[in-house]
Parts: C-alpha cells; structure tokens; sequence
C-alpha cells in the first residue's frame, strides 16, 4: 500500500511516500513557518520525485501533534480534504512518536520535547522495546522545570530529542543523567511518520477521514489572549 505522509505540527513542513520497500520520496522545510503556501507544492513535488500520481495513494498519514496550533490545523486538514476526494483511510500519529522514533536503539529512557512557546513545552517518555519505542507516559504540556523534575524523579538515565530539547538544553544540561540529541533530529520526520503509519495499515488500524482531530493539549495563543483581554477584576468596570 502507497502512503502519503503529511507532518506540519512544528516549524518544520514535511511531506513523504512510502510503501512496504521504504520511504520512496521525501520533502522537508523549516523556514518562515509558511505551512499552508508550502505543504501543496511539496507533495506535487514528491509525487513527482517518486513518479506515482495521487489517485495511487492507499492510504493518507498524518502527524496530529501535539504542536503548534496554526501548523497542526493545516495539516490535518489537508490530510482529511485528501482522505475524503481519494476515498482512502487516514492514520493518526503523535509528534512525540515520530521524534521518538529515529533514536528507537538506545537503551536510555527517550524524552521527547516539542517547543509550545509561551515558555512550555509539550513532552512524553518512551522506551526501546524490540523493533520500536513504547510510549511510558501520557503526553503532558508544562514549563521546562517541571519537565526537569520529573527526569529527575525518575532516577533513570535519558535521551532528551526535538525542538524543545534543544531550547532549553542549558537547562537540561544540569542534569547529569541527561544528554540532547543533535539538531538534525529536532523535528518530527516525514519519513518516520510513513514508516510507522506503513506498520498501522499491516495491522489495517485505521480511521475515517472525518474522524481525525489534532492534539493540542492547551488552547490556542489567540484564545488564550482573548480571555486574558477580557478577564475583569471583581468590582471593576470590563474593558472596552
């Protein structure tokens, strides 16, 4: 089965093809944030790359965060609007997941951190099991000292991947037990999300098209800004 892979839940617009022989054509880009202009031209362009047309897609794939909020929505939706004038089946996966994945061989427990501005971070622990990770833990969203807190109850020995790893790695760093992983694993992978989504379609795990939702774990910045503006102090006036 051919699978399309859309992933836009961080800075980073990634698109890619694969099948049961591996990833046939990939695209990534993580300048100037420009998810919508973006992900259309890529995926024309790995189709090209790969010389398949998209009616030959069996199934659509979709990194659903958690992650930036803009991003998330673009790509889930294009994903779905996909999914529905295809009339293939969609699959669903985490950006912890897919930055969990590429480092799947250590023996060290895998922190996955994704940058949620506003001086937080999105996170969740895995472990190696044979063939892949297993997510240890629910995925939360907190301050960074809260995530240093909790490696650090963990007494475990930890591989800290992703954006938000590498933003805060001064403060990581305080952490004997912990080493960040290098730059060029700092954002979810196209290809990753196609190798994971292949080993779902196997198993024929799937959803319909209308069934996929991201993952924000918090509300948008816009909503948030929105209820700071108009949150009126007890015996005052609300602002205009």
């Amino acid at each position: 089965m051919l699978i399309l892979g859309i992933e836009t839940a961080t800075p980073q617009v990634g698109c890619a093809l694969g099948a049961h022989e591996g990833v046939l054509a990939s695209f990534h880009a993580a300048k100037g944030r420009r998810h919508a202009e973006t992900l259309a031209p890529a995926i024309e362009f790995i189709c090209r790359q790969a010389r398949v047309d998209l009616d030959d897609v069996g199934a659509v794939a979709a990194d659903v965060g958690p992650g930036l909020f803009t991003g998330l929505r673009v790509g889930v939706v294009t994903a779905k609007a996909l999914a529905m004038a295809l009339r293939v089946p969609v699959i669903g996966i985490s950006s912890l997941d897919l930055l969990a994945f590429p480092v799947r061989w250590t023996h060290r427990r895998i922190v996955s951190v994704v940058d949620a501005r506003r001086g937080e971070v999105f996170y969740g622990f895995y472990r190696h099991v044979p063939g892949g990770v297993q997510r240890v833990s629910e995925h939360r969203v907190a301050s960074p000292e809260e995530l240093c807190s909790e490696i650090l109850a963990s007494g475990e020995d930890c591989l800290a991947v992703g954006d938000g790893a590498l933003r805060y790695a001064d403060r990581l760093a305080e952490l004997i037990q912990v080493e960040v992983a290098e730059a060029g694993l700092a954002y979810p992978s196209a290809g990753s999300l196609v190798q994971l989504a292949h080993a779902r379609a196997l198993r024929e795990d799937f959803v319909n098209s209308w069934e996929l939702a991201p993952v924000y774990l918090r509300k948008a910045d816009a909503e948030i800004n929105w209820h700071d503006r108009i949150r009126v102090r007890p015996g005052a006036d609300p602002e205009p």
